[in-house]
């Protein structure tokens, strides 16, 4: 829930995402449970970039 709040989609979408494999970043499946990868979450928006000055 937290990679679909900062996406901003509803769990619902994110799910339904996850499940089609076209949620935007790499989903692992770890049983009924879904995890995502935060270093691809980060990198998707854009968060790993240095502040410009």
């Amino acid at each position: 829930m937290t990679a679909a709040t900062m996406l901003g989609i509803g769990r619902t979408t994110a799910y339904r995402l996850a499940r089609q494999g076209d949620f935007p970043v790499p989903v692992i499946r770890a049983g009924r449970n879904y995890r995502i990868p935060v270093a691809r979450l980060v990198e998707l928006l854009g968060l790993d970039e240095e502040p410009r000055s």
